[in-house]
């Protein structure tokens, strides 16, 4: 990957919705070459898909908090059957395994407090292997959905 791939790069986390002409413009290349590497990056892997970023607020999805997850056992098994059920709620936005205790972090959404107690107790509170779940609630973000360094 060189500096021109990396324009690439940088250019498309700015905004993804850029035709090919556009992206070729700001990255300083002919069209051809500019959708050759823009296809190289896809093909690879570097460029893992396109999407659109939704606000949650304005979706009624405004209530946010970080669920710590500890689990009974560390085995293969209950393992499995967390993170697949974990997949299964799309109240969930993030889910991360992490070294140490706790063994996950959850980001999940909902429209209130009424309607997170709702999601702990019916959902939450009935992942597979769950030894205790630890919540707090997100004041404010301050960084999200950052776009990574490329230099």
């Amino acid at each position: 990957m060189d500096a021109i791939d990396r324009k690439i790069l940088a250019e498309l986390q700015s905004d993804g919705r850029l035709t090919i002409t556009e992206l070729a413009e700001r990255v300083q290349l002919s069209v051809s070459p500019c959708h050759r590497r823009l296809r190289e990056l896809e093909r690879s892997g570097v460029i893992t898909g396109y999407r659109a970023t939704l606000d949650p607020a304005s979706l009624g999805l405004g209530f946010e908090t970080l669920v710590f997850v500890t689990m009974r056992e560390a085995t293969r098994d209950s393992i499995a059957l967390f993170e697949d059920a974990v997949t299964e709620i799309p109240h969930i936005t993030l889910a991360q395994r992490l070294f140490g205790d706790p063994d996950y972090l959850l980001r999940v959404v909902a429209t209130d407090l009424a309607h997170f107690q709702r999601l702990y107790d019916e959902q939450l509170s009935a992942l597979p292997g769950v030894h205790r779940l630890s919540s707090t609630l997100v004041m404010r973000k301050v960084i999200d959905d950052r776009a990574l360094p490329l230099g």
